[in-house]
């Protein structure tokens, strides 16, 4: 099966700003391009840090209410420091937690959810920046025709096990859900069947009426005896 890659979904046309980039500048970079973050690279363009509209939101919120209406909020050591910040190297989220090109949308969406962010920049292999992904991005597998993902199902996994027994079996795809039916040789297929057609990109669920094939010479015998 062939997945799309990071490489294939990212924003190569990153917008980004230096380690030294002032806060009003980052502010007004946010603004002018309709994002709510970006890298912020060092001197061989490579993400240090993440900086984002989070990030700046924090300087407004440590700021007195001379209205009193709202509490200050409670800021750590840390949170403080970077409330604090002048620049994208001290306001930024850091280190960047990045992704490769050759990675696959699973790999991207697990370190996503692993760390709680919700873009990745996309570095080569010595760190330096190709692009980014998004969460919306990594969603665009989902757009996929159920055309292409029924016709990618009957190549590459039902044709390639028919030889082990699913020669029996077919797939119909309606708006990402596949439902498997027929028959299999061996029982033990349909799990690896079910678990081969939910790695596939753009499936949204996958389920199974497989029932054991009846061979020839055994409804032969039982019709005899009968």
């Amino acid at each position: 099966m062939e997945h799309r890659t990071i490489g294939e979904l990212m924003t190569r046309q990153v917008v980004s700003v230096e380690l030294d980039t002032p806060f009003k500048d980052i502010a007004q970079i946010l603004a002018d391009n309709a994002v709510s973050a970006v890298p912020v690279l060092d001197s061989l363009g490579r993400p240090a840090g993440i900086v984002s509209e989070a990030d700046l939101l924090r300087k407004a919120a440590d700021q007195p209410d001379l209205s009193g209406r709202t509490p200050l909020p409670h800021l750590e050591a840390w949170e403080r420091a970077r409330a604090e910040g002048r620049t994208a190297g001290e306001l930024m989220s850091a280190p960047a937690v990045c992704a490769h090109p050759e990675w696959t949308v699973v790999e991207a969406a697990r370190l996503m959810e692993a760390q709680n962010v919700k873009r990745l920049p996309v570095v080569d292999e010595t760190d330096v920046l190709l692009g980014i992904v998004s969460r919306s991005d990594l969603l665009r597998v989902f757009l996929r025709q159920d055309k292409a993902i029924q016709e990618e199902i009957s190549r590459e996994i039902i044709g390639r096990t028919a030889r082990l027994g699913a020669a029996g079996v077919a797939a119909d795809v309606v708006q990402g859900k596949v439902a498997l039916h027929g028959s299999v040789d061996d029982p033990l297929l349909t799990p690896v069947l079910v678990r081969m057609c939910a790695g596939v990109d753009g499936v949204v669920s996958v389920s199974e009426d497989l029932k054991p094939a009846i061979v020839a010479g055994s409804a032969e015998g039982s019709a005899a005896r009968s």
